[in-house]
């Protein structure tokens, strides 16, 4: 069986092609003949060369190596050309591959059917070397180019793979433990990285501090602001300042927020949804404020009527001096808070959005804890989307008084 013969070793695989290497070509004939004369000519351009006899043996070396183009004859046996070709396209790793047919059928229905089956071009034995180099430097600079565009993209996802760690680390290794309480969360970026978060944290005071917000839009944009948002939020609300209520805490802290964002970003009319509350583990009392966010759903006993947590003021970031009110309340025991982002009320699937119905169906099934109330909203949003590309970012919280 003929192989390959003078091939160089790939360089960096199907993206690493480029022109600073010969480019890889094979050449599929089962008459040795015309096998040697395409081969002598391609190595003449500076080309390197591989072989075979059919079809089948084509599609083993194509599979088993990396290359450029592939000069594919239609009358072989064992495997025909057509059939060759329908397998090139039909195999997810060759389909952008350059296939140029090479033969003796003349006749306009042979060169239509290659090219519905895909091939790039067509060239007729016995062929005019001029025309046949044409063909194939234009296929390869097709293929030089494909490859070029595989290295970027390559490296713009590497880029965002290292972004997507750098923004999970933005959220909570471990959400806080509190005796007589649980929290659950999960944030699910649409894209690599987005604009959604959630945090959770134990202030000098005691009191433990529980945010979600929605960055307005998706992406790198988004979740460049998103880190911006949270450091600011969590480094201001950390900084004590003596004898200051709940209360104030989070009106200074969203405050300074909104007026930085503003003034300094506010060319770039970027703003943030947020659910912010302080809770006091001892007592149940919650303090929080609504910055033009999804109302959090509140249950305060099993069976029990749902409550919203509306608005207390505009999103964050739109104005400066904009403010927020700050409104309070006592959890009972077993009741059942739920933080969310619109992603969650307006994931798409074949029945239409998953809407809030279907959140406080999630909220009321019985659920032991925090954590597990978000993994049962989880799941019913994973049964409802099914195979649907997520169209935005979803975040949850939960918070339960056991």
């Amino acid at each position: 069986m003929p192989t390959a013969s003078a091939l160089p070793s790939p360089e960096g695989g199907a993206g690493g092609a480029g022109p600073e290497r010969p480019m890889r070509i094979l050449v599929v004939d089962d008459l040795e003949l015309n096998r040697d004369l395409l081969v002598r000519r391609l190595a003449r351009l500076g080309h390197a060369t591989g072989t075979a006899n059919n079809g089948r043996d084509a599609l083993a070396q194509l599979r088993a190596q990396d290359w450029d183009l592939v000069l594919l004859d239609i009358t072989m046996p064992e495997m025909d050309g057509y059939t060759a070709l329908q397998q090139i396209r039909a195999d997810a790793r060759l389909a952008q591959l350059p296939v140029v047919m090479v033969s003796a059928i003349d006749e306009t229905d042979s060169v239509v059917r290659c090219l519905e089956l895909g091939a790039d071009d067509y060239v007729s034995k016995p062929f005019n070397p001029v025309v046949l180099q044409a063909r194939i430097e234009s296929s390869l600079a097709k293929k030089r180019l494909q490859d070029h565009r595989s290295q970027l993209l390559a490296a713009l996802s590497r880029e965002l793979q290292i972004g997507q760690r750098i923004q999970l680390g933005f959220l909570p290794a471990q959400l806080p433990q509190l005796a007589g309480w649980s929290l659950g969360a999960s944030c699910v970026p649409a894209r690599q990285v987005g604009g959604d978060f959630y945090d959770a944290y134990v202030l000098p005071t005691g009191a433990v501090a529980m945010l979600v917000a929605d960055v307005c839009d998706k992406g790198v944009g988004a979740a460049l602001y998103m880190a911006l948002f949270r450091t600011l939020l969590r480094a201001v609300a950390s900084h004590t300042v003596a004898a200051e209520t709940p209360q104030a805490t989070l009106v200074r802290s969203v405050a300074f927020t909104n007026d930085y964002i503003a003034n300094v970003h506010g060319h770039e009319n970027m703003f943030a949804t947020l659910f912010f509350a302080l809770l006091e583990p001892g007592s149940g009392q919650l303090h929080y404020l609504n910055a033009g966010h999804e109302a959090p759903f509140l249950c305060q006993h099993a069976g029990g009527e749902m409550e919203r947590l509306g608005t207390t003021g505009p999103a964050v970031g739109l104005m400066a001096g904009k403010r927020c009110t700050v409104r309070s309340l006592s959890l009972e025991p077993g009741a059942r808070l739920l933080l969310y982002t619109d992603g969650a009320t307006e994931a798409r699937g074949p029945s239409g959005t998953f809407g809030e119905e279907a959140l406080v169906r999630a909220l009321a099934a019985p659920a032991v804890g925090a954590q597990p109330l978000v993994d049962g909203v989880c799941a019913a949003l994973a049964a409802h989307v099914g195979g649907f590309e997520a169209h935005d970012d979803v975040t949850l919280f939960g918070l339960v008084r056991e």
